[in-house]
């Protein structure tokens, strides 16, 4: 787990934030996101969820997952906007309609397909068959990371190592989640942040309808010229997002509450 407590200097309270990361890296990919959180004066933590960063050996579950991002919400004061990419964005997701009363709100981001698509079967034969090359597809990775990022996005992502044998546990434990319901099952406020070229993007009108009838406050924001990894690949415009999050639910406080009967 990464820190940044950040002294506060604002004239309101900030809200803290939780980062939870994508799959197969760990919370060193919120570095420069940290950074700027630490000198706007608002505490922040990013997570290692299960199998990830320092906890790479354990089995990855999502209730672990989810148990990770409360406690660190815990270590906060038990109120926070959480925010996570790909993997930490369904897992945010899930925890906010697990514990609505730990969400100030959600920063959703590179994860507006649902997690039961038709080609979960065909990413699952795909990830068994990398993680059964003798070095766990770590060349392949390593070549991805080279074309996908810049060289700071590339130290950040790899900073804490990869989980190179965790995807598949990531696809089975996901694979059976209710994404869209899990969204419409809490009212606090949701920001969905997509990469114009991110091929995860392809549901986010349904992802941002889901949210609404819950009676969340949900915008969409694509950020122009970014891929999937968002945060990595355009990290200032991602971060103004962070931060334009945090000001409004700082601004505008309110208990979040559960919808479900």
């Amino acid at each position: 787990m990464v820190e940044r407590p950040g002294p506060s200097s604002r004239p309101d309270a900030p809200v803290p934030v939780v980062l939870a990361h994508g799959s197969r890296t760990s919370a060193s990919m919120w570095r420069r996101q940290l950074a700027a959180l630490e000198r706007a004066g608002v505490p922040a933590v990013a997570a290692d969820l299960p199998g990830h960063g320092a906890r790479r050996g354990e089995p990855f579950t999502l209730d672990g997952a989810v148990a990770a991002v409360r406690h660190a919400v815990d270590g906060l004061g038990g109120h926070a906007l959480v925010a996570g990419l790909s993997l930490g964005g369904y897992v945010a997701i899930e925890h906010r309609a697990r514990h609505p009363e730990q969400s100030a709100g959600l920063v959703a981001a590179s994860c507006c397909t649902v997690s039961s698509s038709v080609l979960r079967p065909a990413w699952l034969s795909l990830a068994r068959w990398i993680e059964g090359w003798p070095d766990h597809g770590a060349r392949l990775n390593d070549t991805f990371v080279r074309l996908a990022l810049d060289a700071e996005g590339a130290r950040d992502l790899a900073g804490d190592g990869f989980a190179l044998t965790a995807m598949a546990q990531v696809l089975r434990e996901l694979g059976p989640t209710d994404t869209l319901g899990a969204l419409a099952a809490a009212g606090s406020p949701v920001w969905l942040v997509n990469g114009r070229y991110d091929h995860f993007r392809t549901q986010e009108r349904a992802f941002l309808a889901a949210a609404r009838a819950g009676g969340a406050d949900a915008r969409l924001v694509v950020v122009p010229h970014a891929r999937h990894l968002v945060s990595l690949d355009a990290p200032v415009a991602f971060t103004r997002v962070l931060l334009e999050a945090e000001a409004a639910v700082a601004a505008h406080p309110r208990k979040a509450t559960s919808v479900l009967t």
